[in-house]
């Protein structure tokens, strides 16, 4: 692809989060590996997700067959969803597993005329670890196809590029959150080992529309990702993040979340201004079989009637939902009991996928605090 080809050079960008969604993608969950003896309590996580979408957008839900959709269908139905409604919206588009963020179609949006959506084609390789991943690899070709937008194979040179959702977050205004030891590692679970920073910041400025790539360091323990920024820093608005903090010297993710925060203090924007950083608790440490669980505040969704925030039974779930309220000051701020979700190694950001409304309307506020 020439430089003139790029979809930065055509006008494409990927919206923040909180700008306008027509829809949320989701794959109903079914692989049991993921969540050892937990799979059935699941998916009621999954239907209280999906009623908590569908009043501000369509829940897109990729499942793997007719008795797949069947079983989906009667737990949303018994959660009060009227799947009549044209709120929930199916896909038989097989996976290999339900952590949509990660494989699912990164959309971008054209806001000149002509308003354009299109997908950024990111491969997908189960996060360099796992080697059932050829379904999920899959998933943005066929959803481009089946919505008839055009469709980006991001590579560097010659090469396909792998990238998962949950490694990035972005302003929405050219400034984009990812972590050194996601992207950048060579030897552990190594994505792209043949690309440089340089090379790996071209391929985001020029897919994705950013400028500007701000460097964290390392992500949390239990991390099944190697780092993914999503359970570590997340923007809120144009100018501003939460950062997890952990107050306990004492625990595995104090040193990296501390070097964090001493990163951003020194880091400027797209347009040359601070970061206004504001600290999100850590909750207490959770471990199943003795392995420590990515548990994380951060790992929470802005749809567009709410905010989706993994919560774990644990005295911090409140302040960090206080926080966030704060921060939202348009759209209400809820909690989803996720410690069930937490034992697949990931929760609700991890699981869902936005789609942006076609035509850019003004992003909606946020109150800074």
């Amino acid at each position: 692809m020439s430089p003139a080809e790029t979809p930065a050079a055509l006008g494409f960008r990927m919206p923040a989060e909180w700008e306008p969604h027509h829809a949320t993608w989701l794959g109903w969950p079914h692989n049991r590996s993921d969540w050892p003896g937990k799979i059935t309590t699941v998916q009621w996580v999954y239907g209280e997700i999906v009623r908590k979408l569908a009043p501000g957008e369509i829940a897109r839900i990729l499942v793997n067959s007719a008795a797949h959709e069947r079983q989906a269908r009667r737990v949303l139905e018994r959660v009060g969803i009227d799947l009549g409604g044209g709120r929930v919206e199916f896909f038989r588009f097989p996976t290999n597993r339900g952590w949509t963020r990660d494989f699912g179609p990164v959309f971008l949006r054209r806001d000149q005329s002509p308003a354009e959506l299109a997908v950024a084609r990111f491969r997908f390789n189960a996060w360099a670890k796992y080697p059932d991943w050829k379904h999920d690899d899959r998933i943005p070709v066929r959803a481009a196809k089946r919505l008839g937008l055009r469709l980006f194979p991001a590579r560097a040179g010659a090469r396909d590029v792998v990238l998962e959702g949950g490694s990035i977050d972005v302003n929405g205004h050219g400034s984009l959150l990812a972590t050194e030891e996601c992207l950048l590692d060579r030897t552990v679970q190594a994505r792209n080992p043949a690309l440089e920073r340089a090379d790996i910041e071209a391929v985001l400025r020029d897919y994705l529309g950013v400028t500007q790539v701000l460097w964290l360091g390392k992500g949390i323990a239990g991390d099944d990702t190697h780092g993914h920024v999503d359970d570590v820093c997340r923007f809120v608005g144009p100018r501003t993040v939460v950062l997890c903090r952990e107050t306990n010297p004492g625990d595995a993710n104090y040193r990296a979340l501390e070097e964090n925060r001493e990163r951003l203090a020194g880091m400027r924007l797209e347009d040359g201004s601070t970061v206004e950083v504001v600290p999100l608790p850590m909750p207490t440490p959770l471990f199943f079989d003795r392995r420590r669980l990515p548990a994380s505040y951060a790992n929470f969704y802005i749809a567009n009637a709410a905010v989706l925030v993994p919560t774990f039974n644990d005295p911090n779930d409140r302040i960090a939902l206080g926080i966030l309220a704060e921060l939202f000051a348009d759209r209400p701020v809820v909690g989803i009991h996720a410690v069930d979700l937490v034992w697949g190694l990931g929760t609700i950001h991890c699981l869902t996928q936005q789609e942006p409304a076609a035509v850019s309307r003004k992003p909606q506020a946020v109150v800074r605090r």
